[in-house]
């Protein structure tokens, strides 16, 4: 009997492992970067800078060539359901917090190239970048 349980914990084990029943590799949501990195991404007219804030704090001062898509507005996802999601978004709000949201939201809707600028927009005001109005 002892022999028998030994087995089938042995055999649990193994299941477990994601090589043993063929698990595919899985893709964090997003990656995150410092204004540095960020800004060499921009420097790439592929990528997309996706603001995630509200008109108000986009017309205040925004990043150059971004584009404004609040993430807490009601059709943020049926707005994001037309943007291409093979480019690779370079997602920003004010501090990180609705960007990482957003990144979150946008993965579900099969996008896989999201970059999160860490501390947001203020920290890539703070580093000295002029910002667009």
């Amino acid at each position: 009997m002892r022999s028998w349980i030994v087995t089938l914990f042995g055999v649990a084990l193994l299941m477990a492992q994601p090589s043993f029943v063929g698990a595919a590799e899985v893709k964090a949501p997003f990656r995150n970067v410092d204004v540095a990195e960020f800004e060499k991404l921009r420097a790439n007219t592929n990528n997309v800078v996706l603001d995630v804030r509200t008109r108000k704090e986009f017309d205040s001062g925004h990043i150059p060539g971004a584009v404004q898509l609040d993430v807490n507005a009601s059709g943020f996802e049926k707005a994001a359901g037309k943007l291409d999601p093979s480019k690779t978004y370079l997602v920003h709000c004010a501090a990180g917090v609705r960007s990482v949201k957003a990144c979150n939201l946008l993965r579900t809707l099969d996008f896989t190239n999201l970059v999160n600028l860490k501390g947001g927009y203020r920290a890539w005001e703070a580093a000295g970048n002029t910002p667009a109005k």
